[in-house]
């Protein structure tokens, strides 16, 4: 078996998070990238809103598909195999959509990236956890996660600087150069120890569902996550929408995303430290859930200024920061034959929940005739009361021993 590490400077955890930081990296292209390349493509004015979305919601869908497809493939055949198909795949999409003249071309690349995208968390942050001790793993996800939020924040950077076409293109080109780290990765020994007996399950999707106890586990684990997406997703991309109901001119939506990442990015340090020197992942959650409710409350109520609007997407970001903490619970929360299945679906469940929150506060304007910032109001009690309840009643996590199988 392959000795854990102590150290989160190890090549398990680099090439992870090096992974997560040009996953997230690309996958925060089309969001601040959005009106710009619409605007090339030359979409109306009126329905760059509505094509953005529509957008969006494709690339979530293949996120969510290609997370179960990934879960059930790196469970089964390892979690490095995930980690090379998805980087080939969602590298060569990037590439592909720097030469899109249309938007049904658009959608379906965006579909595929979305996919390819879709392996890099889960069977990374799974790899880590496996490969590190009880008392260090901690450190490890650490720093997956905030490599991952410093790759959101570097596209938040370029987008003043760089034409979108070349920065999908150079996005594809630095995943393919991370092949060649991944070439020295190495499959966890809890993984080759299972994958010896032939008579246990991996990447089942019946084990997931066979059990109540472990559907509730499931189920709460995305719930827990839905915040995170809800805010970047919705709140930040369509923040030129609300500042303009709300009458404030010259807001830039890189300006907010890049300070919701920094934010995002800091957090997952912070709460990730606090997680380990106070040994709990569940209070820490909690905590910063409680940062994120009050900022975004201030988000809608209490700006008149660009200026003011930055700050709460900054400290948005920060509530939203116990991204690190949560991923690193749930691959906790399960057994080696389930756990790349189950980090990879829940985070990208988590993500591609957008897909349905954006139809759904859509529905609220139309059906109740308000606005986007009231839609989106009632859209966030709603998350934010199911992340808390769900947390609330998911055990602790904090020093489990991770070498168990789920019967």
């Amino acid at each position: 078996m392959n000795k854990l590490h102590t150290s989160p400077f190890n090549i398990a955890v680099i090439a992870s998070g090096l992974g997560f930081f040009i996953d997230a990296f690309d996958l925060f292209l089309f969001t601040v990238y959005r009106r710009p390349s619409l605007v090339d493509l030359q979409v109306p004015a009126f329905d760059i809103q509505h094509t953005g979305e529509h957008l969006l919601a494709i690339q979530m869908l293949g996120m969510m598909i290609g997370g179960v497809l990934s879960g059930v493939l790196g469970d089964k055949f390892g979690r490095v195999s995930v980690l090379f198909g998805s980087i080939i795949l969602y590298s060569f999409s990037n590439i592909a959509n720097a030469f899109v003249t249309d938007i049904d071309t658009y959608a379906v690349i965006r579909f595929l990236a979305g996919a390819g995208l879709a392996g890099e968390l889960g069977a990374g942050i799974t790899l880590v956890s496996e490969s590190m001790t009880i008392e260090k793993r901690g450190y490890g996800t650490i720093l997956v996660a905030t490599l991952g939020a410093l790759g959101a924040v570097s596209a938040g950077l370029i987008s003043d600087f760089i034409p979108w076409r070349y920065a999908f293109f150079g996005a594809g080109i630095i995943g393919l150069a991370l092949l060649l780290l991944r070439m020295k990765s190495m499959e966890t020994g809890m993984f080759h120890k299972s994958k010896s007996d032939f008579s246990i399950k991996r990447g089942s999707l019946l084990l997931l569902f066979n059990n109540r106890n472990r559907l509730y586990k499931y189920i709460a684990c995305i719930l827990m996550g839905v915040p995170i997406w809800y805010s970047v997703g919705l709140l930040i991309t369509l923040s030129p929408e609300i500042a303009s109901l709300q009458h404030i001119n010259g807001l830039k939506l890189s300006y907010c995303f890049t300070l919701f990442q920094v934010g995002i990015t800091v957090g997952d340090l912070s709460s990730g430290m606090l997680s380990q020197y106070f040994k709990t992942r569940k209070y820490v959650i909690l905590s910063y859930m409680g940062l994120a409710i009050v900022s975004t409350v201030i988000h809608y109520y209490f700006i008149f200024e660009s200026t003011e609007f930055y700050s709460t997407s900054l400290f948005m970001g920060l509530g939203c920061g116990y991204l690190s903490v949560f991923v690193t619970s749930t691959a906790e929360h399960f057994g080696i034959n389930l756990r790349v299945l189950v980090t990879a679906t829940v985070t990208n469940f988590m993500r591609g929940a957008v897909t349905l929150l954006i139809p759904f506060h859509i529905w609220l304007e139309h059906t109740f005739n308000i606005t986007v910032i009231f839609s989106l109001l009632i859209t966030g009690i709603i998350v934010w009361l199911s992340a808390i309840l769900s947390t609330l009643l998911l055990p602790e996590t904090y020093g489990k021993n991770l070498d168990y199988i789920e019967a």
